[in-house]
């Protein structure tokens, strides 16, 4: 029987996919011509591969001119590989295009066991290759990078092999074993046409204005039965469920852009019009708070992250000794760290850095809970075990539990992880998150309300805080496009008395300076605000726009609630935990007609244009699930406001220099501000 070779068609991949990379990276490095911009390609070349998941049914029972099995083969099932190039075809914000496949298609099985008049079991292997060619219609109902596919299927046979095997009755086991007998199926049909339909996702795995792109194409598609009878004669069918990817590149064409041009036509002047292919903003708050007391739901990551090289338990934790446990108190963990605490991020640090304490006290409070330490490291099992138990010993040693209710296990990678398929980004940056110990408990004293299972979050910490400076407080100046036609673009902010306040330079597309610092010791005032934009040319545009702010200091009395949810990297839906947490105790907690203030942020691995749409993403998912919670309820009395900070350093909660911190950074605040 014709075996392949595993061995070569992933050198082949391996090939192919190396060759496509380095065609990429060497025309992304050509100077792209300035002025143009890059559309979308239109053509795609590339691979596709996966499994082919096979299901026989019907009857066969003459498998060649020489052998007559003694009981007919009803049903089967196997697992073949398909793989090969693929060319596609749609332009973009369409809904139709065309698609183009060819593949190597096997459609093996093993048929169930039947019984010959002895009682003597036969076992039958079919090996059917095919080289397939289909054409598919390709629709985006939508347009969108989601889309459909169907259309004929044209195979060609390229093997037929089969083993098969009488064995002996399991009664007598005395008989002689039969040999297997190998050799190709009679009457196998040399062409035959079929039909596919499917729905696959693109993924794009370069930036869009590259000339050159890459897409990752997940798919699934169903090969129905009918023309899938492999054979002239009896009944035999094949239905088969495809799941595989497609790896594809486009070169984009060149754009031009008449509008761009209009930034060099005049460079004898300073000031030249605005291009129309970007577009200017500013959004300034109607009052300016100074500053707001927060009442604060802290929540507790069921991580203690360890340091590269030592499975100690990092000095940046808080430490107690044994005599100091008495003295505990979760909602006063600030008094056992002698830090700054002025600042958001220092504080909050302050009550995850006692995570070890705030779980031994609730342990100490509730005799009959359990936790499991999963020590995580790329090390080894060994050094993850060690992890695990240097936490259990300072549970066990500090705050007197006993052993019989910790269990530590070794892994080498957590169950959650932050490293995905394909990543290529700060891998360091990862790496150090995944070494790390996972805190697991059934038991409901340790956890935060309406969760259950290994899991679930501990129960989070109430904190109270003054914010300097609230978030409703920032002017936000969006510059939307400019990362197509500028190097960079700055601010000059003048007020009434013509005293200039200069930001920048700027490469994003949005950024926000505090109001407050803008009014400086004023309460109220116009400002001129000229946005300066380098473009890729070399030439300045300008763009002038004129903006009032007022200082407005709330009563002394006025608390705001917030609640904060942490995603996982990369994600932009917050899991059924966080979903069931924002509906359940969060939109329950907001008084008629307040104010609901949503901020996104990210860490800083991965591109930063990026983190600022992964991060408005996230602040926009929270807002519909608040949302839908209290339609449901009959509400619509709440004001909603989303903003997306990304990883911008003077917004970001936490520092982005341990794990931790990068791991809270992904996070989304809520803040319910009462209404006045």
């Amino acid at each position: 029987m014709k075996q392949i070779n595993w061995i070569n068609l992933f050198k082949i991949t391996l090939l192919q996919f190396t060759i496509l990379v380095c065609y990429s990276s060497g025309l992304n490095a050509q100077t792209q011509n300035s002025d143009s911009l890059q559309a979308k390609p239109s053509w795609w070349f590339g691979v596709a591969g996966g499994a082919n998941f096979n299901f026989h049914e019907g009857s066969t029972q003459r498998i060649n001119e020489n052998l007559m099995s003694l009981a007919a083969f009803n049903k089967g099932t196997g697992a073949g590989l398909f793989l090969g190039p693929t060319i596609e075809y749609y332009k973009e914000n369409t809904r139709l295009g065309f698609m183009l496949q060819a593949f190597y298609d096997n459609k093996n099985g093993v048929f169930n066991e039947v019984l010959s008049a002895c009682n003597c079991p036969i076992d039958f292997k079919s090996n059917l290759t095919y080289l397939t060619i289909e054409p598919s219609l390709r629709f985006a109902p939508f347009k969108s990078n989601w889309y459909l596919f169907g259309g004929p299927r044209f195979s060609f046979i390229h093997n037929k092999s089969f083993v098969y095997q009488q064995r002996t009755n399991p009664d007598y086991p005395s008989q002689i074993q039969s040999p297997e007998i190998k050799g190709e199926m009679s009457s196998v049909k040399e062409f035959t046409t079929s039909m596919q339909v499917g729905m696959g996702v693109d993924l794009f795995l370069s930036p869009k204005d590259r000339r050159t792109q890459f897409i990752l194409s997940p798919f699934i598609s169903f090969l129905p039965y009918m023309g899938q009878t492999p054979r002239s004669i009896e009944t035999w069918n094949i239905t088969t469920l495809r799941v595989g990817t497609s790896l594809k590149f486009g070169i984009a064409k060149a754009k031009h852009s008449k509008k761009t041009t209009t930034v060099q036509s005049t460079p004898q002047k300073e000031e030249k019009p605005l291009p129309l292919v970007f577009e200017f903003a500013v959004k300034s708050p109607e009052k300016i708070a100074q500053e707001r007391t927060f009442s604060e739901t802290f929540p507790l990551r069921n991580y203690v992250f360890f340091n590269l090289g030592s499975t100690e338990i990092p000095n940046r934790y808080v430490l107690l000794k044994k005599e100091q446990v008495k003295e505990f108190k979760e909602d006063q963990v600030e008094l056992f760290t002698p830090v700054n605490m002025s600042e958001r991020s220092s504080r909050q640090m302050i009550v995850y850095y006692n995570l070890l304490n705030i779980l031994g006290d609730r342990m100490v409070k509730n005799p009959n809970t359990k936790i499991k330490l999963l020590g995580s490291s790329l090390s080894g099992v060994a050094d993850a075990e060690l992890m695990a138990k240097s936490v259990k010993m300072y549970l066990v040693n500090v705050f007197s539990i006993s052993e019989s209710r910790i269990t530590t296990e070794g892994l080498l990678e957590p169950v959650i992880s932050s490293r995905k398929t394909g990543a290529s980004q700060e891998l360091v940056l990862l790496q150090e998150g995944e070494r790390r110990v996972s805190i697991e408990s059934n038991s409901m004293e340790l956890l935060m309300e309406f969760h259950s299972g290994p899991n679930a979050p501990l129960k989070p910490i109430a904190i109270k805080q003054v914010q300097k400076s609230p978030v409703e407080n920032l002017v936000v100046f969006t510059n939307k496009g400019s990362d197509l036609v500028f190097n960079s673009w700055s601010l000059e902010i003048k007020d009434s008395s013509n005293t200039i306040q200069k930001y920048g330079p700027f490469s994003q597309e949005s950024i926000s300076i505090p109001g407050s610092t803008i009014l400086g010791d004023k309460n109220a005032g116009w400002f001129s605000i000229k946005m300066i934009g380098n473009s890729i040319q070399g030439e300045k545009v300008y763009r002038d726009t004129l903006v009032n702010l007022v200082l407005w200091t709330p009563s002394i009395n006025e608390i705001a609630t917030r609640y904060s949810v942490i995603y996982e990297f990369d994600d932009s839906k917050a899991n059924d935990m966080s979903v069931n947490y924002l509906k359940e105790i969060v939109a329950k907690k907001i008084p008629q007609g307040a104010t609901v203030i949503i901020h996104g942020y990210t860490d800083i691995i991965g591109d930063a244009n990026y983190n600022k749409k992964l991060s408005l993403q996230r602040a926009n998912d929270v807002k519909n699930i608040l949302t839908q919670a209290l339609n449901n309820s009959g509400r619509t009395d709440v004001k909603f406001e989303t903003l997306g900070f990304g990883e911008e350093v003077e917004n970001a909660l936490f520092p982005n220099q341990y794990p931790e911190e990068r791991f809270y950074n992904r996070s989304v605040l809520i803040d319910i501000i009462p209404k006045k």
